[in-house]
């Protein structure tokens, strides 16, 4: 059983941190006595000197200084559950489940999951980042609590966002760039590099998948990786490639027709009514810097 209570080491640090006695008793708002006696106790409890007068000014004894490093880690711990036991009271989330379509820009994703850290630090954010119809199937199976993706899935309404353009786009130095208006048959003898639908029970593909040479990839960033190497030709979302675009490391194929594609982006509540205020804070961030990204071509 401790011998030591949390109290009486905070006492200890009030007047290491203070200076003094008195100034502890100022700063902590407990008389001179009280906090005088806590230490004294609990110097006796642990049979170990851990203060010493020098001048006007009370310092640590160096076995006092080692074992306030190790206090003050377990009273930072012992604060940090008082909060994360408050917030929870009020009804803050433990977790958040949050699943987000490759198609959202993952610069609006980290500045909205970074504003969640500071406004409710004890919230953990499990983020599944999902191709296609791999986010529907996490939602529609209570795997996550807020959803973006391209498409409503069956049961939900969702909130449209806005669209999502996709460009044909390869490598400036790609053969199909020399061939001037591009038509079915010329993509047909090229390589495409197509990113694989993330869901378990379904394979959904998108887009044109008639080329004699396909790689299939897991990641968007490995799809782009690829096109910027040079190893093929894909129909990419601008959310995703407008610095590359603006870097002259992609350039948009010359095709005679279907350059551009768009697709609709949905964000989902699992449950609207059960929806926790971190969870309503971080969807109305995603929301609002979506509505504020412009992708250059």
């Amino acid at each position: 059983m401790a011998k030591s209570t949390l109290e009486q080491w905070r006492m200890l640090k009030a007047v290491v941190d203070q200076g003094g006695f008195a100034q502890a008793s100022a700063a902590v708002h407990k008389s001179q006595s009280s906090i005088n006696h806590a230490v004294h106790k609990l110097e006796q409890q642990l049979g170990v000197r851990l203060l010493e007068v020098k001048g006007r000014k009370a310092h640590l004894t160096e076995s006092g200084e080692l074992l306030l490093r190790r206090a003050s880690q377990v009273l930072d711990q012992a604060e940090a559950l008082e909060s994360l036991a408050d917030g929870l009271g009020q009804g803050e989330e433990a977790e958040i489940r949050l699943a987000v379509d490759a198609i959202f820009p993952v610069e609006c994703l980290s500045m909205c999951i970074d504003e969640l850290a500071r406004d409710y630090p004890n919230t953990r954010v499990q983020l599944h980042e999902t191709v296609l119809s791999g986010g529907d199937e996490k939602l529609l199976a209570g795997e996550v609590d807020l959803l973006l993706a391209g498409e409503a899935p069956a049961g939900f309404l969702g909130e449209y966002l806005g669209q999502v353009d996709f460009l044909a786009v390869s490598h400036p130095d790609h053969a199909l760039q020399q061939v001037g208006p591009i038509n079915l048959q010329d993509l047909a003898n090229h390589r495409q590099i197509v990113v694989r639908d993330s869901a378990k029970q379904q394979d959904k593909d998108s887009g044109w998948l008639e080329a004699e040479q396909r790689w299939t990839v897991s990641n968007m960033s490995t799809s782009i990786d690829m096109i910027s190497r040079g190893l093929g030709f894909a129909w990419l979302p601008l959310t995703r490639i407008s610095e590359h675009l603006r870097m002259g490391q992609l350039k948009p194929l010359p095709l005679e027709e279907g350059l551009r594609r768009s697709t609709g982006l949905y964000l989902m509540l699992a449950d609207s009514d059960q929806a926790g205020p971190a969870c309503r804070q971080l969807s109305q961030a995603l929301a609002g810097r979506f509505a504020q990204f412009e992708p250059a071509l």
